[in-house]
């Protein structure tokens, strides 16, 4: 028995060999980030690499995936990529302690698929920008999980179809002003909930930011699906 077959017996062989194969850059491992890696992992993916600047910190524990009260001050990179680890012993893991700021880093888009789960405006325009003109690559990207609770809301759509997402909207304003756009359509992760009013820091939870992640996971698999798919009418 694998710890794979029941994923292998809903998605088949031909999806999961893909899925070994296929080599993945998550941006930000926050309360969305961390979610869609170990969702992939989970799934079948072998072949990952994980970037993230910031360490974990106490107000991370109510929603993001490696946040606990024992690693409290590590790199969020590394404390993933050990559960990650735990998770799937023989998996590929790259861990870059870094902030993405538009500028390459090593290996970085060595990736056939970039998750975009990053939420400072400025380095997630850079992002989107250079993986949509990097050929080879496909994007998905999460828009604002913050101020939401209402999980039911969830969707996906084109970049420029997403509606009722300020991030989305504030993104779009951006490259207006810079005149950098895009260089080809992308698939985005949303929620059309109108955010809510919080306290202090801006609010978010798991109930939200983890179905962000995995929506973004079954982006992958559903890519890996297709794929799989057009390999076999290719052979037919």
């Amino acid at each position: 028995m694998s710890s794979l077959d029941r994923s292998a017996s809903l998605l088949g062989t031909s999806t999961m060999n893909q899925l070994d194969t296929l080599r993945v850059a998550v941006f930000g491992v926050g309360g969305v980030g961390s979610w869609c890696a170990e969702g992939l992992i989970r799934t079948g993916l072998r072949h990952l690499t994980i970037i993230d600047c910031d360490c974990v910190d106490v107000t991370n524990i109510n929603r993001q995936l490696m946040a606990t009260s024992t690693t409290i001050g590590q790199p969020k990179v590394e404390a993933l990529r050990r559960r990650l680890l735990d998770i799937r012993p023989d998996a590929d893991i790259k861990a870059l302690n870094q902030r993405y700021t538009g500028e390459p880093l090593e290996g970085d888009l060595a990736a056939d698929i970039v998750i975009d789960a990053i939420d400072s405006l400025d380095c997630k325009q850079a992002l989107i920008i250079r993986a949509t003109s990097t050929p080879g690559i496909t994007l998905f990207s999460s828009m604002g999980a913050a101020l939401k609770t209402d999980p039911t809301r969830v969707q996906t759509a084109e970049f420029w179809k997403v509606k009722g997402c300020p991030l989305a909207r504030a993104l779009r304003n951006r490259m207006k002003r810079s005149n950098e756009y895009p260089q080809s359509k992308f698939q985005c992760v949303f929620s059309d909930e109108p955010p809510h009013e919080a306290a202090g820091m801006k609010g978010s939870i798991v109930q939200v930011t983890a179905v962000f992640g995995f929506t973004l996971c079954s982006l992958v698999v559903a890519h890996c699906s297709q794929s799989a798919i057009r390999d076999e009418e290719t052979i037919l």
